[in-house]
């Protein structure tokens, strides 16, 4: 960690995705007091993923997911969010939209800010700026910019 957060102790417990490591993985959700869920954008809710997201639950671990690889061949952002939805049954609440996928994936929408940040490929994403939500996105971020607020005025 880079000391962003003085006044906070962050310790990031990096456990494997692979079915050998289940109870290591168990062993470590024991003692976490919230995890990020990290799903392939092509693969999706893997059956190790199922078993992870239920221990999860058993231990009571507050979660949030993230959707990786945006840049891959078959990336599908949405198509993950519904078998989270589906598969782990869970309700999950987009906060970003991609912008494109695959050779396309550009960057991002901030659905709390309603603006698209974009990221310098040559800094390999050191580097972003923000610009306005691109006019093809525009309903959908709306829609889920809406979604968002729901889900929160409802918790």
């Amino acid at each position: 960690m880079d000391g962003s957060f003085p006044e906070h102790r962050i310790n990031i417990i990096d456990t494997p995705g692979h079915v050998d490591f289940t109870i290591e993985v168990e062993r470590s959700l024991r003692v976490l007091d919230s995890a990020v869920a990290l799903f392939d954008s092509v693969a999706g809710v893997q059956p190790q993923s199922e078993t992870v997201w239920r221990q999860m639950n058993k231990y009571g671990v507050p979660r949030i997911a993230f959707v990786n690889k945006m840049d891959r061949a078959g990336a599908n952002f949405l198509r993950v969010v519904e078998m989270i939805r589906a598969r782990l049954r869970a309700n999950p609440v987009p906060i970003q939209l991609p912008i494109g996928a695959e050779d396309h994936f550009e960057g991002i929408i901030d659905l709390i800010r309603m603006k698209a940040i974009y990221w310098d490929m040559e800094t390999q994403g050191m580097r972003f700026e923000y610009r306005d939500v691109p006019v093809d996105l525009k309903d959908q971020a709306e829609e889920h910019r809406g979604k968002m607020i729901e889900a929160a005025a409802e918790a």
